[in-house]
């Protein structure tokens, strides 16, 4: 038996190995096989999930390398959530569980498609469900879910049938090499899978790529070549703004790398982005959804493990992957670029780097440039000047980075004077504001609103609904819901901004970065005020606990905010209404929309 997990086990976890791992090591002895290995708290790859046990070796009627997985389960009782067959209710637990033998299912899909010893033998993983302490009349309805040859779940009731599949599974012979093999293997996605990914992605019909979109594209995959032929490393730094095309380049890369057998995956800093990625691209396929993953997974990757590794929204590299769930054998203080450099031949980091907005995160072109070339490795890198999100308008992110004092901190706010196809409104109230948005989007299309982080964000209230902390006035809105899990019509937090019902809640600059929508509704509140002719910060306004840590500078916090409003004034495809809580601010803004030919009813202050 080898126990896998490489980290100091809590006083639970050990009582649960101690009421599991014995019966389950009796049944292998009982049935002949006491040289099989065990490998305890096996690591799925590039996850933070852990198999109870895998079961290592010899196939009984192939004499090839065998793996069950085994998920112990110390239930005495379960049944189904409402006769839904993927959750069940155990007593005891403060939430549903996913049923076992999906939960053993996906261990398997897992191993088969990202370990390279058994891409070609998919058969050799096998998955036990085995609920020792129960009765059948006790879970009786979780055998509903349909079993397969490859996931089967037994009782205590069902013991020797148990001891009898064990038996028609392995060959009574020493299991070490087997377990040796599956250990020792590299980490790289099955063909399979990236057959499956390639397909998915690439007919996706709105990833076209136009003009630098194409020259960026083409440059990674040059990279690639070259990188491959002459045994060396190369970045790739791919710069541009909002709407530039960044994450279509990223998802056409993700395909056509895939396609062509490579070993690639594709990565964020945010949670959001990712969790989007997941659910839209990878479509509820588990195994698809893997290929999405964050910039903090690879604090343990092989050297060159990745033929290729696509850092999206790299803005939001952080100084370390370390956080506090960090085990401190990990605690090396090691830069999170050099794990994502490491990590691939061929790293691809996409980037704004005015979408900066939180302390610790160091994603710049010169901070990667600079640790690439003092690893002596060679560094493209392509900007992208077209503009795709705010209705094509170049000229309304001219506007809305002069006005933040971010292209030039000397230029002075300028006008806006209007511009085809792209609308800037400015309301008197909150209530105008989302007035307006109903009204633009009553024939269609998808509005949100966001604001700066100025007011308490509250958990639930005592009747689980969420608490309207988004005060001005009479006019009261909730923040976006904080968790996994939606409540009521709202969506959960990371899919704000794609999934219906986020409408009604006010997102923040974490909900919304990376994400756009028709319309955009932007509260810039008592944190970002107009003085004397300029926007001027005042961080005592600001609520985000992660601003007011004594560690970060006013200069820092300056900076932040001017990035948050950044982005979330740069959300919309075909318009944006703006409210300011500050009625110097709102006059400010009027006197530069005056001029605007389309700046609609609400414009005059």
């Amino acid at each position: 038996m080898r126990a896998m997990t490489g980290r100091a086990a809590g006083e639970g976890e050990q009582k649960s190995w101690r009421r599991s791992l014995p019966v389950l090591a009796r049944d292998l002895v009982e049935a002949g096989l006491g040289k099989v290995e065990m490998l305890v708290e096996y690591q799925m790859p590039r996850s933070n999930k852990r198999a109870d046990v895998v079961l290592a070796g010899m196939d009984r009627r192939t004499g090839r390398d065998l793996y069950v997985v085994v998920e112990l389960k110390q239930w005495s009782r379960a049944a189904l959530f409402e006769d839904n067959e993927k959750l069940v209710i155990v007593p005891g637990y403060t939430r549903e569980a996913e049923h076992p033998l999906l939960q053993v299912r996906g261990y398997c899909d897992a191993i088969t498609d990202s370990v390279a010893a058994v891409h070609d033998e998919p058969e050799s993983v096998r998955g036990v469900a085995y609920l020792h302490n129960a009765e059948d009349r006790d879970v009786d309805d979780l055998f509903d879910l349909v079993q397969d040859e490859r996931t089967r779940m037994f009782t205590k009731t069902r013991r020797g049938a148990f001891l009898d599949y064990l038996r028609a599974q392995f060959a009574p012979e020493p299991g070490a090499g087997a377990a040796d093999r599956l250990l020792d293997s590299t980490i790289a996605p099955s063909r399979k899978l990236m057959e499956v990914a390639a397909e998915e992605i690439r007919n996706r019909e709105q990833f076209v790529l136009l003009d630098e979109q194409r020259v960026a594209y083409e440059m990674v995959m040059h990279a690639v070549r070259k990188a491959y032929r002459s045994d060396t490393k190369r970045v790739v730094v791919i710069t541009g703004g909002p709407g530039s095309g960044k994450s279509v380049i990223a998802l056409s890369l993700l395909g056509e790398l895939n396609r062509q057998g490579r070993s690639v995956l594709h990565a964020t800093g945010s949670r959001s982005f990712t969790q989007t990625m997941r659910k839209h691209v990878g479509k509820g396929d588990r195994r698809m959804q893997e290929l999405f993953t964050y910039f903090n997974s690879f604090m343990d990757a092989e050297k060159n493990e990745l033929d290729v590794l696509i850092c999206d929204e790299a803005h939001r590299i952080r100084e370390t992957s370390e956080n506090r769930f960090t085990r401190a054998a990990q605690r090396t203080g090691r830069p999170q670029v050099d794990e994502l450099i490491a990590a691939a031949r061929v790293p691809v980091f996409l980037l704004d780097e005015h979408q900066v907005v939180k302390p610790g995160e160091t994603g710049t072109v010169e901070a990667i440039r600079s640790h690439a070339r003092n690893l002596g490795f060679r560094v493209h890198q392509v900007d992208l000047e077209g503009q795709w999100r705010c209705g094509g308008s170049a000229k309304y992110e001219r506007w809305v980075l002069d006005l933040l004092g971010l292209r030039d901190e000397d230029a002075e706010p300028r006008p806006w004077t209007g511009d085809d196809g792209f609308e800037v409104v400015l309301a008197k109230s909150p209530a105008e504001l989302e007035d307006v948005l109903q009204e633009r989007t009553r024939d269609g299309g998808t509005a949100r609103i966001s604001a700066g982080y100025c007011w308490p964000w509250s958990k639930l209230g005592e009747d689980n609904t969420l608490v309207p902390d988004v005060r001005i006035g009479d006019w009261a809105r909730p923040w976006n819901v904080r968790g996994d899990r939606a409540v009521g019509q709202a969506p959960p937090s990371a899919l704000w901004a794609t999934m219906d019902g986020g409408f009604g809640q006010i997102g923040c600059v974490y909900t919304a970065q990376g994400f756009e929508y028709d319309w955009s509704g932007v509260i810039i509140g008592p944190d970002l005020i107009a003085r004397h002719g300029r926007l001027v910060t005042v961080r005592e306004e600001n609520r985000d606990p992660v601003l007011a840590r004594r560690s970060v500078s006013d200069s820092q916090v300056e900076q932040h905010i001017r990035n948050i409003y950044k982005v979330l004034l740069t959300r919309g495809m075909s318009g944006t209404v703006i409210h300011a809580t500050d009625p110097e601010t709102r006059e400010f803004l009027a006197g530069l929309l005056a001029d605007a030919s389309g700046a609609g009813d609400a414009a005059s202050a």
